[in-house]
Parts: structure tokens; C-alpha cells; sequence
């Protein structure tokens, strides 16, 4: 295991703000493991774990992202507001805009329950598979 200990505390912090339990990196030179239970991230070696330390590195936020290609709206087209406001506290599912493929309208929707903290792209903007569509912030869950 050669990664850099940033590169290590980032991958770790992105596994803890997700719900895979494991994550294997293979590449020229290089093979990880992340092994995530719930509580920590550990790294695991052929010959031993080792637990890495994420405090201090900053989980990303939670995005909503294309899931095609087309033109992202922030709201119906045959309405003048959009679907959420930054500060809008949304529910997992709620559509958070529409993404526009010919005549057909498609959600735009949080994952998880979160607040939004805003659009990531201007309404009217053709976008691509993936393209990060609206940042969100991810309501504290409880214990």
C-alpha cells in the first residue's frame, strides 16, 4: 500500500459518506482495500488492518446528477418557479428540478434526505450524463 496519507484520508472520508461497506482500488504499483462498518474506515493490508484517521477531512457534499443527456430545468416549463430554493429542506425521492429529453421530463431527485444548498448548473443548460445538477447537504441522522 504506496497511496499518499491525503489520498488515503480522502478516499476514506468519501467511503464514510456513503453506504458501501467495502471499496478495492487496483492500478499500475498500487492495490487498496477500505473496508467501511458503519462507525470507521479501515485500510486493509495483506498483512494487517490499519484504522485511518478522517477527522479533519471533509466528507464531499451530496450532489444531484444527470442521469442523461439533456437540458437541466429548475422548474416546470409551464411554471415561473422552481422546484426547490437554497435553504429548502427536501426528502429523500423530491425532485429537485427535471432534466429535459425531447418532449419527455424526467426528476431530478435527492437521495437522501438533505438540505439544498443550490443549483449547480443555469436552468435552460444542456448537461451530460453525470453532470453534477444541484449541491445538497445531507440532514444530520440521528444515532
Amino acid at each position: 500500500m504506496s497511496m499518499q496519507t491525503d489520498q488515503l484520508k480522502q478516499l476514506s472520508a468519501w467511503l464514510a459518506a456513503t453506504d458501501i461497506a467495502v471499496l478495492e482500488l487496483r492500478g499500475p504499483g498500487e492495490h487498496i482495500r477500505l473496508r467501511h462498518d458503519g462507525a470507521r474506515v479501515e485500510a486493509i493490508d495483506d498483512e494487517a488492518p490499519v484504522t485511518v484517521d478522517t477527522s479533519g477531512v471533509q466528507a464531499p457534499r451530496l450532489v444531484a446528477a444527470a442521469s442523461s443527456v439533456g437540458v437541466f430545468l429548475h422548474g416546470h416549463p409551464l411554471h415561473d418557479k422552481p422546484l426547490v430554493h437554497p435553504g429548502t429542506h427536501v426528502r429523500a425521492g423530491q425532485a429537485l428540478g427535471l432534466l429535459q429529453i425531447g418532449a419527455l421530463l424526467l426528476p431530478v431527485s435527492a437521495a437522501k434526505d438533505a438540505t439544498v444548498i443550490g443549483a449547480l448548473v443555469a436552468h435552460g443548460e444542456t448537461v451530460g450524463f453525470g453532470t453534477p445538477l444541484v449541491e445538497l447537504e445531507p440532514l444530520d441522522e440521528a444515532p
